[in-house]
């Protein structure tokens, strides 16, 4: 049986001089790691270059937190953050924590018009934003009270001034640190409230199944703004005086660029882009010709089964070169979450010497309630459900599948101004109804097969989760997006098949073509389509096979986090 480690314990060595309640606020967190770790780098940037020690990255938060007191924030007020990845983003984030208000982190892909109507249902007047929507904003509303992110604007937040000290109220670990609005694939947005201590718990048993330290680099790439990013790159960073490269763009070759410059350690991404980087690599491989090939994937296969078996780890020397062209070499651990991940995927970095996990949460428990141990992983699980975490199946069918429910001092507080969304999610008795179905093993491993509210119900009354079937179709580059979905069979009977939507990848696709000699048109991609279906209908169970296929002329809309907005599709 795996036994997890206890890092919160090591917070007995501060309380009483740094906090008193159980669990630091995020403000306290960030002064005990200053004080620790003064000289080591906290946020950093490449190109333009820009740097802040965890001493730079204090002085200027307690600057702009005083800032805000100046201009009337106080205790429990909300003020707004939106824009990319970058220390200006960081900073405002925890000096407006510092200042004893609570954070409202949006996603800024969202029109200027959305984020003015979410900062309208939040109450806040005040907003830090990115340069290219600071005219914008200011215009739609011009009560708002505007700082901003990069330089250019009037009021950069690293040019205001020193306003001295100003008195104010700091948080305590039950107050409401910050609203994040989930990201809506399954339809409209909700205020998740997430209390100090719901992120700091979270942070700290977390690394119960995983070691962290001041040494390690974690690469800040998907949006801040995103529950998962924000605590599993952004707090926990901060809990034991880690640094932070942030990522300019979703794109490989600056993702690769970023990686090698910062000597990552730490690269926490999405299951498309590590397929994608995968794929690549393995394509790399194959165009050196199929002995090579083969030889590389029986030394993949045996360098696996040494480290399952033994915990020793020899890909990470063997295919050192191989890792070094996905600027991997330098990189201790990869994590994987926002959705599923092929078990192939899991497996194959593992092999090559990565040591590679997944785990699950939501916005709604801060997120993390499960991570695979890299001393203990599975392959097929998003991983151990996390100390402190109850979790419990409800209605379990003959295979141990059912709703999952959680309970733990990571859940949320409930929505904001929403009463009636807060009381649906709960259980009568405190559960958190997480709309996921999934089974627990006999370690307490945690595995999903699917969303609650997307389940098909097929003709023989079986039941059936898109994402199980969607999972096989990663792994196939003439998709660009796939997603499945019931259709109707039976109206009176209730009864559904089963179909696919796919938008084709079409760069990849023409080029197929072209190396076959076959004209690019409607016909002979749905034929080549349909050779895929096949295939991955030959993968699946009779009852999960898929009968009808769709072929998209339009991609279908996505999250910041790239998921398919499910709702909007199901809706049409």
């Amino acid at each position: 049986m795996y036994k997890n480690r206890e890092p919160w314990k090591e917070l007995d060595l501060y309380k009483g001089k740094y906090f008193s309640g159980d669990w630091p606020t995020l403000p306290e967190l960030f002064n005990i790691t200053a004080d620790r770790f003064p000289n080591r780098r906290c946020f950093s940037t490449y190109g333009p270059d820009l740097f802040f020690t965890y001493k730079e990255a204090h002085s200027k938060i307690i600057l702009v937190s005083n800032y805000l007191k100046k201009i009337g924030v106080k205790k429990g007020d909300k003020v707004a953050v939106t824009g990319k990845n970058s220390p200006e983003w960081s900073i405002a984030y925890l000096s407006i924590m510092f200042a004893g208000a609570t954070v409202v982190p949006l996603d800024y892909q969202l029109h200027s018009n959305e984020i003015t109507a979410l900062l309208d249902f939040s109450d806040a007047s005040i907003l830090f934003v990115d340069e290219e929507k600071y005219d914008d904003i200011g215009t739609l509303n011009s009560n708002l009270n505007l700082i901003s992110l990069a330089p250019g604007k009037t009021n950069y937040i690293l040019d205001i001034k020193d306003p001295g000290d100003i008195e104010g109220s700091m948080p305590g670990e039950g107050d409401l640190a910050a609203i994040l609005f989930t990201s809506g694939t399954t339809g409209n947005q909700k205020g998740v409230m997430l209390t100090q201590s719901n992120f700091v718990s979270d942070c700290f048993l977390a690394q119960g199944h995983m070691a962290l330290s001041e040494k390690d680099v974690f690469y800040a790439l998907l949006p801040l703004h995103h529950s998962y990013s924000m605590l599993a790159v952004f707090i926990e960073a901060i809990s034991v005086g880690a640094e932070i490269v942030f990522a300019k763009k979703l794109v490989v070759t600056q993702i690769l660029k970023d990686l090698k410059i910062g000597k990552v350690t730490m690269f926490l991404a999405i299951p498309m882009l590590f397929n994608k980087m995968l794929k690549a690599l393995m394509n790399g491989i194959k165009e050196k010709g199929i002995v090579i090939y083969g030889l590389i994937r029986f030394l993949m296969f045996i360098s696996g089964v040494i480290k399952k078996a033994t915990g020793i780890n020899p890909g990470k020397k063997m295919f050192k070169g191989l890792l070094a062209k996905l600027s991997l070499d330098t990189n201790r651990i990869c994590i994987c979450g926002g959705g599923p991940l092929p078990t192939s995927t899991f497996k194959m970095f593992n092999q090559l010497g990565i040591d590679f996990v997944q785990g699950y949460g939501l916005t709604e428990t801060s997120p993390i309630i499960a991570l695979n141990p890299v001393e203990h992983y599975k392959e097929a699980s998003v991983g151990a459900v996390t100390p402190g975490t109850e979790m419990k199946i409800l209605d379990p069918d003959e295979d141990g599948s059912g709703e999952i429910l959680v309970k733990g001092p990571m859940v949320m507080q409930g929505y904001y101004n929403n009463k009636e969304a807060t009381d649906e999610i709960f259980t009568d008795d405190g559960w958190l109804k997480t709309g996921d179905v999934g089974y627990l093993d006999d370690e307490n491993f945690l595995y999903l097969t699917g969303r609650k509210k997307s389940l098909i119900v097929t003709e023989g009354g079986k039941n059936v989760f898109p994402e199980e079937i969607e999972d096989h179709f990663q792994l196939f580059d003439e998709i660009e997006q796939v997603l499945v979905r019931g259709f109707v069979l039976d109206d009176k009977m209730k009864t559904e098949g089963i179909e696919a939507l796919i938008f084709p990848n079409h760069e990849f696709q023409k080029k197929q073509f072209e190396k076959i000699n076959l004209d690019y048109n409607k016909e002979n991609i749905k034929l080549e389509f349909d050779k895929v279906i096949e295939q991955v209908n030959r993968e699946l169970l009779p009852y999960k096979r898929i009968s009808r296929v769709k072929i998209l002329d339009e991609a279908m809309e996505m999250t910041t986090t790239k998921k398919i907005k499910r709702f909007k599709v199901l809706a049409d």
